[in-house]
């Protein structure tokens, strides 16, 4: 009867395009993460420069997301907000077509992503209040965003085996594009406007408890340790004579399981609990990053590697997403879920990109993931003593 009830919910929300929102936002992130340092790569910059300008994509998401996020829960114009981000990541990304030096290309990058890294976050409060109470469904919609990054990975490596990786800015923007479009498409019926205050805490007070603390640090760690897999991973399999074809399809691997384990995600906290799925999928990184620092030549491995995507990032996404749901009220859930993305993606990511820039060249792919491996350990302790979900209580009321 529940599955009937979320299956007419899932008619009654605009479920195409929302889904259709990810899709486009994920293929752009599978155009650039994969491939733009093979672009910079070919504009002869060397491992650092290359390291600080892909931090630059997660600086502006230190203060971007939380930004926005405090306009839309003070407005409630959480859709306005996200178009008009859209919009301006497109229009801004236009520039770099004249950039050839790391300064313009770099003050381009940390233009755009402030408005495209703003939109996600507030997207997923739209997404998760149309779901209501079936948010553990969440994951059914934003697989679509795993699809669009494995197609846009699959069909641009086969492509840049073809053509010159010149083409790849030209890419983006066609997909920045698509991304607004869609945004204009998603109604802006029953979605709550100016949410009332429905706590007794404030927002510092709620950032303050140690659990979110934890939570918060724990979430810095994971992006950090993701550091030389975004950055270097292309580089480090070209170097190991990989066809770009074939780099696109380890990285599309990845999100292959990373769609699975979307798939069943609500069945997997509804069995297993929140709790145990992150500290069995920190034990995971563990793991990943051990077998892509000492044994990138072997192929076997590094499919197993890839396929463990589906813990170092779906599952802690997933859990993250849901955490954040969980320990912030209703009228602080999109500055919740810009500053999980400020901490995670923003904080976590640049610091692990500018780190990985400055070992890779000197110290290499071991010690490099060696240190993503540390900081995974570090999470996992931090994990195990202080995530509790069940003993939070958003209201003092």
């Amino acid at each position: 009867m529940a599955q009937c009830r979320f299956s007419y919910r899932l008619i009654a929300l605009p479920y195409i395009r929302l889904s259709g929102f990810y899709f486009f936002y994920f293929a752009l992130l599978g155009a650039m993460v994969p491939y733009w340092s093979l672009y910079l790569k070919s504009l002869a910059f060397d491992a650092k420069s290359i390291g600080l300008l892909m931090a630059t994509l997660h600086i502006s998401r230190i203060f971007a997301p939380a930004l926005w996020g405090w306009i839309a829960d003070k407005t409630g114009q959480r859709l306005r907000i996200i178009r008009l981000g859209a919009l301006l990541t497109w229009i801004v990304f236009i520039a770099m077509f004249w950039q050839e030096n790391a300064l313009g290309i770099g003050l381009v990058m940390l233009g755009y992503s402030f408005f495209w890294n703003a939109v996600l976050p507030q997207f997923e409060v739209v997404t998760l209040n149309y779901l209501g109470e079936a948010s553990t469904k969440y994951s059914r919609i934003r697989l679509w965003g795993s699809i669009g990054f494995i197609l846009s990975v699959l069909l641009l490596g086969s492509a840049l085996d073809s053509i010159s990786v010149a083409w790849i800015p030209t890419i983006l923007l066609i997909l920045m594009i698509l991304i607004w479009i869609n945004s204009l498409l998603i109604p802006a019926a029953n979605l709550p406007a100016k949410v009332e205050r429905s706590s007794t805490l404030r927002f510092t007070e709620v950032i303050k408890k140690p659990q979110v603390i934890a939570f918060f640090v724990i979430t810095m760690l994971i992006q950090f340790s993701h550091g030389p897999y975004y950055t270097f991973f292309s580089l480090m399999m070209q170097e190991l004579n990989y066809s770009r074809s074939e780099i696109g399809m380890l990285w599309s691997l990845g999100v292959v399981a990373e769609v699975l384990v979307f798939i069943v995600m609500h069945t997997l906290i509804s069995r297993f609990g929140l709790r145990l799925i992150m500290i069995s999928s920190l034990v995971l990184c563990v793991i990943r990053w051990s077998l892509l620092g000492f044994w990138p030549e072997n192929i076997f491995l590094v499919i197993v590697a890839q396929l463990l995507h589906a813990a170092t990032f779906a599952s802690l996404h997933a859990v993250g997403i849901s955490l954040v749901h969980q320990y912030f009220p209703e009228d602080m859930k999109g500055r919740g879920q810009a500053l999980f993305s400020s901490v995670g993606f923003g904080a976590g990511g640049a610091a692990g990109a500018i780190v990985a820039g400055l070992l890779w060249d000197t110290h290499g792919a071991q010690v490099t993931f060696a240190i993503a491996v540390f900081v995974s350990v570090v999470a996992i302790v931090l994990a195990y003593v202080w995530i509790h979900p069940e003993k939070v209580q958003q209201n003092s009321s």
